[in-house]
């Protein structure tokens, strides 16, 4: 066990100029990740290019962020939060940028590898400040505040480039975040305080290649999955690629004095959990939120802004509800939040799995709700629950092991749903009348009923672990250092 550094002295600091500092960055920077979805047809004429090239602007966000991710552990622990805050906002400033003057699609792709760069180190630095500012009673409430912005700002985000593409250039998408990441990193620099603890410990470069090309190679191949075919060698390679060489990268941690990742976090029961019980829930969150589109847009026949809007109501809710559970969490434990939680979940799917071709919108709006509440009422009690447990020489390892298993547990699930979805239109379409007018609508009805069918399993699953969910408590020590 390594030794413990010497921890930053807290006391008398004022959390409340930090968490504000960490939300308007997070809003900026997780606004960003859906801003484009509606203006990707305008740039495919724009520049001339195919629906599977122009992916690659939501694709390459993904990979650069599941690759990073594993980094940010090692990189706490060598800089200070201030100097990680403020370069992972001035990296997204300058990929905003880039964005906004680019002329051709390879400038535009460059911008939005900037701006991931950012939004990959900004994730786990949010929490790991909430974990060492906040003691375990009140971290609840804290980490709800983060829910708000990391649940809502995605919601915002379709229907306000809709707006914007409707009425301006795409390039006014980049233009309105400038002002608010320049003010974001203004504002951190004045009230931002460093309060991680700095160990710099030994940089392991072999380790750092593995874990890319493990996370890297899974997130891109699950992602080239879900926009083209299982049977694909680049695909299937890829994925094969990524699993040997997260295989290794286990390996070496373990065996490691000085980890990149430390995998003793898995030690704590309530974090390893955790941990798998957000897998299956992100699976399928991810899986939902991609096909529900596809349903009110090639079914109900709704414009992109239209579709968007009928989601908002439900992420709006989300939204709000992210900081009252986390109230509640720190008042009466994970449990009575998580098992009402996933039981919505699991009804939500039910009621998804109801669709046809007749739905009525007020039907989707209400399903929707019922998911997304649910959601609200697992994802930050249960991730405080899973982080309480650990010594606070490995927060920077937890919030980096939970953050990029987000991100491969979203690749992994829009992939096999997206599959199902294309499996059961087709065995739809080889037994009807292909030619029918209503075939395709009716194929892809099919599809989707399968897909939520399979949905609603894997949230049976959560609900079942969420019973074995259970308050816990850090170790005495690190409770003095944050109260």
């Amino acid at each position: 066990m390594e030794s413990k550094p010497a921890s930053v002295d807290l006391s008398g600091i004022r959390r409340g100029p930090i968490i504000t500092a960490l939300i308007i960055g997070a809003f900026v920077a997780i606004l960003n990740e859906t801003l484009l979805s509606n203006a990707l047809p305008d740039l495919m004429r724009e520049f001339g290019i195919e629906l599977s090239t122009i992916q690659w602007l939501s694709t390459a966000y993904m990979l650069v962020i599941g690759v990073l991710v594993p980094v940010t552990a090692l990189l706490q622990q060598w800089f200070t939060t201030r100097q990680m805050f403020l370069s992972a906002m001035i990296l997204f400033l300058v990929g905003t940028l880039v964005c906004s003057i680019s002329s051709t699609f390879g400038v535009l792709l460059v911008g939005r590898v900037i701006q991931a760069m950012g939004t990959g180190l900004l994730l786990p630095i949010m929490m790991n400040t909430i974990l060492a500012i906040y003691p375990p009673d009140k971290r609840g409430g804290a980490m709800g505040l983060m829910g708000l912005v990391i649940m809502s700002a995605p919601a915002i985000g379709p229907t306000l480039s809709g707006l914007i593409i409707d009425s301006l250039d795409w390039r006014w998408l980049f233009y309105l975040v400038l002002p608010l990441t320049a003010f974001s990193i203004v504002f951190a620099a004045v009230y931002l305080k460093n309060v991680s603890d700095i160990t710099k410990p030994k940089v392991d470069i072999l380790s750092i290649i593995i874990s890319t090309i493990g996370f890297g190679g899974l997130v891109y191949g699950f992602s080239k999955a879900g926009g083209g075919s299982w049977s694909d060698p680049e695909v299937y390679w890829t994925i094969i690629i990524g699993c040997v060489a997260l295989a290794l990268f286990v390996w070496r941690q373990l065996t490691m004095k000085e980890p990149l990742l430390d995998l003793r976090a898995f030690k704590f029961p309530m974090f390893s959990l955790v941990v798998v019980l957000l897998l299956v829930l992100m699976m399928t969150m991810f899986s939902t939120l991609t096909l529900l589109p596809q349903f009110l847009q090639s079914v109900l026949l709704m414009s992109a802004l239209t579709s968007g809007l009928v989601m908002m109501p439900g992420s709006i809710l989300n939204g709000i509800m992210a900081p009252v559970s986390g109230v509640l969490f720190d008042k009466y434990g994970p449990r009575l939040l998580v098992v009402p939680g996933l039981v919505l979940v699991v009804a939500s799917l039910a009621l998804f799995m109801g669709i046809h071709m007749g739905t009525s919108t007020g039907y989707i709006i209400l399903s929707h709700i019922i998911m997304l509440v649910g959601i609200s009422l697992v994802m930050m009690p249960a991730q405080t629950t899973g982080l309480n447990q650990l010594p606070r020489h490995l927060y920077p390892h937890g919030t980096a092991i939970l953050n990029t298993l987000q991100q491969v547990a979203g690749a992994v699930g829009t992939a096999l749903f997206i599959s199902i979805l294309a499996s059961g239109t087709k065995k739809y379409l080889s037994s009807h009348d292909a030619t029918a007018p209503d075939a395709a609508a009716l194929g892809l009805v099919a599809g989707l009923q399968n897909a939520f069918l399979i949905g609603l399993i894997v949230a049976v699953i959560a609900l079942v672990l969420g019973f074995f969910l259970k308050r816990t408590k850090a170790p005495e020590e690190d409770q003095q250092q944050a109260a």
